[in-house]
């Protein structure tokens, strides 16, 4: 139903959205009660699907350094009229903070390849993590994110955030390696003490780092001067980077004991902002700045599932419903891109003479099938025929009657 883009259509309503896959309505209760009842966990889904991906021949999984990228995202599901759901996220056309699911995603990224040779990036979820939905706060719910990573990455993983994250809850939650979107506005201090100016109090911080010039006002401040500088060539594209090391939070004083990181600024010549990368490991910056690039894939999980499956509306209202929903449809999205990219390119009509793999043409396909023909049953299964028009069905077949006593 969902692979089908089915809750597209229905905008969101589960009961319409089953019927219209030809289900009848008594099945169209039963999956509807193996979802809001069923004894499933996603977890188990997830690593069930992991291991199928990465036991195919497609599969591809990306490594720079020895390291391998792990992207960690949140993504909301808006739920304005829902009276059980109190947590919020930003809105950037409302302008403030709205109801929401929130959902953290955590996946490794890999590449595919289809029969006609068209290689594609993909993220493959290890990980959903649940918002608290009594919790109205983002800030609370991206630590606790935070923390699972931190418990869950593996020796031969970094993880890769946007700039959402902030190097202090990184730090604190204990993440070993991570590369981070830094801001414009950066500003960190050396891990040593400056000399002593021979007046006033002895210096207990370092000196401020500015990777990139500012202008306040009419006062410009300048930058920093690197500590190296590294330029390289990809795609006949030329890319310069400036690398500050051994850096601390402007809050920290200096010690031995202290957590320091590494600044990557890479000028892009496709960009007209550089981007600014920190780094707890002194990796060079091409190395940085691919792994970074590694993180875009998971920008289309939740855009699949919301687009172009129908997740963006969702009409349920019980608590565990509205968790339960958002992840099925982010399982289907990743599935759906991972088809997309290993089968032929699936044109939409005679005018699409140079196809993509995308999910959206998949989805269209799938559309236009119904169910039992998408999933055909092995020869061995059979409808039994049986009489069973005189048994009790339904709760009337499961009810325990009390006995009789008899003398």
């Amino acid at each position: 139903m969902i692979l089908s883009g089915q809750l597209l259509t229905s905008r969101g309503a589960l009961f319409p959205a089953l019927q219209a896959i030809g289900l009848s309505a008594a099945a169209v209760r039963r999956a509807w009660a193996a979802f809001r009842f069923g004894a499933w966990q996603i977890g188990v889904m997830l690593f069930l699907w992991r291991q199928y991906v990465e036991e195919r021949p497609h599969w591809q999984a990306h490594s720079y350094a020895g390291y391998v990228p792990k992207a960690v995202d949140i993504t909301p599901y808006w739920h304005p009229a829902t009276k059980s759901c109190r947590s919020k996220h930003y809105h950037p056309q409302a302008g403030k903070a709205l109801s929401a699911v929130e959902v953290g995603i955590v996946g490794r990224v890999g590449s595919v390849t289809n029969p006609e040779g068209q290689r594609q990036r993909v993220t493959v979820i290890t990980d959903l993590v649940r918002g608290d939905l009594t919790d109205a706060s983002t800030a609370s719910f991206q630590t606790q994110l935070v923390k699972h990573v931190a418990r869950t990455l593996e020796p031969d993983e970094i993880a890769v955030c946007d700039a959402g994250f902030e190097v202090k809850e990184v730090q604190e939650a204990g993440v070993p390696r991570y590369v981070i979107r830094g801001a414009k506005n950066l500003t960190a201090r050396r891990n040593t003490l400056p000399p002593y100016k021979g007046h006033g109090r002895y210096p207990e911080y370092g000196e401020k780092v500015r990777p990139l010039a500012r202008q306040y006002k009419d006062h410009t401040i300048a930058a920093t001067s690197p500590d190296a500088v590294e330029t390289w060539t990809t795609d006949e594209l030329t890319f310069r980077a400036e690398l500050w090391y051994d850096l601390v939070r402007t809050d920290v004083k200096v010690s031995e004991d202290n957590q320091v990181f590494h600044v990557a600024v890479v000028y892009d010549p496709r960009f007209k902002e550089p981007w600014v990368l920190v780094t707890s490991l002194k990796l060079p910056a091409i190395t940085v700045w691919r792994l970074y690039c590694d993180r875009w894939p998971i920008e289309q999980v939740p855009l699949v599932a919301k687009q172009m499956l129908g997740g963006a509306r969702q009409f349920v209202s019980s608590p565990e419903s509205c968790q339960r929903l958002p992840e099925l449809t982010l399982l289907a999205s990743e599935m759906l891109t991972y088809l997309a990219a290993t089968l032929p390119a699936i044109p939409t009509g005679f005018w699409d003479r140079n196809p993509t793999p995308t999910a959206g043409r998949l989805r269209r396909l799938l559309a236009r099938t119904p169910f039992p023909d998408t999933c055909p049953l092995p020869g061995r299964f059979r409808k039994k025929a049986s009489v069973v028009d005189h048994l009790p069905k339904g709760i009337l077949g499961h009810r325990r009657q009390k006995k009789t006593k008899t003398a």
